[in-house]
């Protein structure tokens, strides 16, 4: 059903009628004039005005025509004064959860997106962080955005260099693919790692070169309970908290909102955040597979799908690999580096048994709701495949509502699978720039330029649609477009030509296929008539500018269902 009031035709249909008796009700609450307007709508692709009333676009058209039937004394008029407007961007992947906590962690991404360029650099900004906030011993100091491809002559951040700095603190510097992080000696003796920890199955424990000991960088399974146990809000932050991360979303120009990785008490701090206070934007929820029980005690899939409070359950998410930057990823042959840990012939691995992956694909189907499977490695998408082929013999196409999360090293008759099987990727260009070299030293140059190959996937008929994967890269969705549409690297070189896409493909990728992805498309991702006042106001068109330009553009405005959520500069 439906979680909001009205279809599009519906909610026309009453303004037509209603206009006839009653033309001040009748009246827009808000026209937009004087800019572009990109409609993402390929039946109108463009308009001079757009017209607004309930949270609900009721026109789009002509300027002289919509004012005429829109405007009222009431309406208020808003001169884009050259500006562009289009739908609000629809996050299709994300961990909605960090953006609660990045405000109170350590930015250590490398440049452009943060200061974290070398070892010195990341202990700097640790210790800066650390006096500013007068943050007391034994209280955890975390960061996020560590990225071990870019240190200078392969020197690593290692305990030794957080343990010098800091030998009070427990110290959690997080890893730029969010699947580990490296640990301080007071880190690793809270969470209970030592010599005597055996690696799990699936994970990574790196240890002192000629000892056991761990040498701080932890990944993988063996990381998820670090992960789960990390500090959360308490009950009375949970809202402001929530709040704030809503704020970065929203100065970003996303209006909705993805938490690709939710643990069942992750998802009830958002429940309760979303009763608690009004959220800014929708937010959908995927929780884990491993706790999708404990979530089904207090939430029938007979709910799912639906909104409250602008807090809805999606789906289930299983995650089968790890990162390619990180080198967990599952391939079919080994990486030329090795391993994380110096292993040889290392080639990552699947983070359970290909038995364990189809059983956990088989619950979900059973339970028919739509499923977003992480799989970054080509190994990892043939298990998932192979997951498929096992446990949906009976109908291999049928439409099951499945996002392959990541699918960055998918082979090209692997995407002739993605067809046949009505499987949808969300890709991830963001790596074209930011991990690229590191793709072509682990995989080679050959595997590397075909990563995210949205171009390909396009002219197949899929409907790809493009992340940013928040916290491993910046919520920035104009950098994330002119990734897709350029595809040069942070060295400056181009990463696969022939997978580039235009301008409005990259676009789409962002706004209506991640709304049909999310099983929106009716509500939200195109500007037209009965839907939703989703708006985000630029101060350049991406259709206009030169390619290498769209990262410069600017977020002006955010509405959510006509309400201004952000503005640059405050008002």
């Amino acid at each position: 059903m439906n979680p909001y009031a009205f279809t599009g035709q519906a909610l026309l249909a009453a303004v037509s009628l209603l206009a006839v008796a009653s033309p001040a009700w009748a009246a827009a609450d808000i026209v937009f004039v004087g800019g572009d307007i990109v409609t993402v709508n390929d039946r109108q692709p463009s308009a001079q005005a757009l017209a607004v009333k309930d949270g609900r676009i009721v026109a789009v058209g002509e300027r002289k025509a919509v004012e005429a039937e829109q405007k009222g004394a009431g309406t208020k008029v808003i001169d884009l004064k050259g500006k562009t407007l289009l739908p609000g961007f629809i996050d299709a992947h994300s961990h909605y959860l960090n953006s609660l906590s990045v405000g109170n962690q350590v930015n250590v991404y490398a440049p452009p997106a943060g200061p974290g360029k070398d070892v010195p650099s990341i202990v700097a900004e640790l210790l800066k962080f650390r006096d500013k906030h007068k943050i007391a011993k034994g209280v955890v100091i975390q960061a996020y955005g560590y990225d071990e491809n870019v240190m200078p002559k392969g020197r690593l951040l290692n305990r030794d260099d957080l343990d010098k700095a800091f030998p009070d603190n427990p110290v959690l510097v997080g890893h730029v693919s969010l699947h580990g992080g490296v640990l301080n000696s007071a880190a690793l003796k809270k969470w209970g790692v030592s010599a005597e920890t055996k690696t799990p199955p699936g994970g990574v424990i790196v240890r002192k070169p000629g000892t056991n000991e761990p040498w701080g960088l932890i990944m993988e399974t063996a990381y998820l309970p670090i992960f789960a146990s990390l500090p959360q809000p308490t009950p009375e932050q949970e809202v402001a908290w929530s709040i704030t991360g809503q704020k970065l979303y929203a100065q970003a120009g996303i209006t909705t909102a993805h938490e690709g990785a939710t643990h069942a008490a992750d998802l009830k701090l958002m429940q309760r955040a979303a009763q608690g206070g009004d959220y800014l934007i929708d937010v959908i929820a995927y929780p884990f597979i491993t706790d999708l029980q404990t979530v089904l005690q207090d939430n029938p899939v007979s709910g799912w799908g639906q909104y409250d409070k602008r807090l809805k359950i999606g789906g289930v998410k299983i995650t089968i690999d790890g990162s390619p930057q990180g080198r967990t990823a599952y391939f079919n042959t080994p990486y030329l580096t090795g391993g994380p840990g110096g292993e040889k012939d290392w080639r990552g691995e699947l983070t359970a048994p290909q038995d364990t992956v189809n059983k956990a694909v088989k619950a979900v189907y059973e339970l028919g709701v739509p499923l977003d499977l992480h799989a970054n490695g080509d190994g990892a998408i043939d298990a998932f495949l192979k997951a498929h082929e096992t446990v949906a013999a009976d109908d291999l196409g049928k439409q099951r509502h499945v996002t392959l999360v990541h699918a960055q090293f998918a082979r090209k008759e692997q995407l002739d699978k993605f067809v046949q099987y009505k499987v949808r990727p969300t890709f991830y260009t963001l790596h074209t720039f930011y991990f690229a070299e590191a793709h072509i030293k682990n995989r080679g140059k050959a595997q590397a330029m075909y990563i995210s190959p949205m171009r390909d996937a396009i002219d197949k008929g899929l409907q790809p649609t493009n992340h940013t994967d928040f916290a491993v890269a910046p919520l920035d969705p104009m950098f994330m477009l002119w990734s897709a549409v350029n595809r040069v690297s942070r060295g400056g070189a181009v990463i696969g030509a022939d997978q580039r896409v235009a301008p409005l493909e990259g676009l789409k990728a962002m706004t209506i296929w991640s709304a049909d992805q999310h099983l929106e498309g009716d509500l939200k991702g195109s500007l037209e008539p009965g839907k939703l006042a989703d708006l985000v106001v630029l101060d350049q068109n991406p259709l206009k500018v030169k390619p290498m330009a769209i990262k410069d553009i600017k977020v002006v405005e955010t509405f959510k269902e006509g309400k201004s959520i952000y503005r640059a500069g405050g008002r």
